[in-house]
């Protein structure tokens, strides 16, 4: 299926470039499509939305959800097409009231690593092309209900913590003497080294914190503290909180 984008930022970039090319892109985000279109095969930007949505059988929703029903209202789409929407914490039924047609309406969260062809993509509903498509960027999450989708929807919303705990222990690294480079390289790598830990365990993540945190030793102490604190209680209220948002009123 020719694969057209309405929205031309960061994840629709992401993806084009995990395709190696092949895709029709919106003159939203001009200077982004522009550099596509001049690095990759098969990739072309179209006049107008309504452009992309009159060459392509797939039309992937690449729109911030503030703008979403200012732009989809003013397209007109085809009986015969699908629609693959990437517009955060927007309903399908909500999607399918501003196209005006009953399409098949597919909801995805890819992330910046379907660039790199090592994401994991949550859909919903199920769909052999949808399903396809982010295999190849990686893979594919086929959720079996609106409920699943929406609960990893907000597990994603935990990137900007995960690099702000980096950027406060770097900073108070820093404020001890320690070099800047020496704080980034040092933190980003023993958390990436962790990251790969979690990935190759079948264990639980408090198991894993349990072995690597020594009975009253430095790792332990640290965690009790957060936990005193009230780290963890915070950081559900941030997840009940964007659950909330996701799930709409």
């Amino acid at each position: 299926m020719r694969l057209g984008f309405v929205g031309t930022g960061s994840i629709a970039a992401a993806m084009v470039e995990g395709l190696g090319g092949g895709a029709v892109l919106s003159p939203r985000g001009a200077e982004v499509a522009a550099a596509l279109a001049a690095r990759f095969p098969g990739v072309t930007v179209a006049d107008s939305n309504q452009a992309v949505v009159d060459q392509c059988e797939m039309v992937v929703l690449s729109i911030r959800p503030q703008v979403a029903e200012e732009v989809v209202r003013a397209l007109r789409f085809r009986e015969s097409q699908k629609v693959l929407s990437l517009i955060a914490a927007t309903q399908i039924a909500t999607i399918r009231d501003w196209i005006g047609l009953d399409l098949p309406v597919i909801r995805a969260i890819p992330l910046p690593f379907v660039a790199e062809r090592r994401c994991v993509t949550p859909i919903f509903p199920s769909d052999p092309d949808v399903a396809a498509l982010f295999d190849r960027l990686g893979q594919t999450l086929e959720c079996r209900t609106p409920d699943e989708f929406d609960l990893l929807a907000v597990g994603s919303a935990l990137m900007g913590s995960y690099f702000g705990i980096l950027d406060v222990a770097q900073s108070w690294l820093m404020q001890q003497g320690l070099p800047e480079a020496a704080a980034r390289d040092y933190m980003s790598m023993l958390f990436a080294n962790l990251g790969q830990v979690a990935e190759a365990s079948d264990k639980s993540f408090a198991t894993l914190r349990e072995e690597h945190s020594t009975r009253g030793g430095l790792n332990e102490q640290v965690f009790r503290i957060f936990g005193e604190e009230g780290g963890p209680e915070a950081l559900r209220k941030g997840l009940d909180t964007v659950l909330k948002r996701v799930r709409g009123p």
